[in-house]
């Protein structure tokens, strides 16, 4: 498995779950866990996935996510699991 933590910030709008999970589905990234508020106007979602079933590499993948944000205007940030759990360790 190659997990995959992915953020998505911004101003709240209709779409962003669907653009991003749509992105997510077409490029065989499969959601293993989902979390998303909505504090004032401020979108907030972070998620879990596998992208081992993907045939684009982890840079593409990461690349387009963010463009994929610029496109609604939210900030989608991209990390692999190891390097993120590597970085939040106390």
């Amino acid at each position: 498995m190659e997990k995959i933590v992915i953020t998505v910030v911004g101003k709240d709008s209709v779409g962003i779950i669907a653009k991003v999970c749509t992105y997510m589905a077409n490029n065989r990234v499969n959601i293993l866990d989902i979390s998303q508020t909505i504090v004032q106007e401020y979108f907030n979602m972070m998620m879990i996935a596998d992208m081992s079933k993907s045939e684009k590499p982890f840079d593409t993948i990461a690349d387009e996510l963010a463009q994929t944000g610029e496109e609604i205007g939210v900030i989608v940030k991209c990390q692999r699991e190891e390097i993120f759990e590597a970085m939040h360790r106390l």
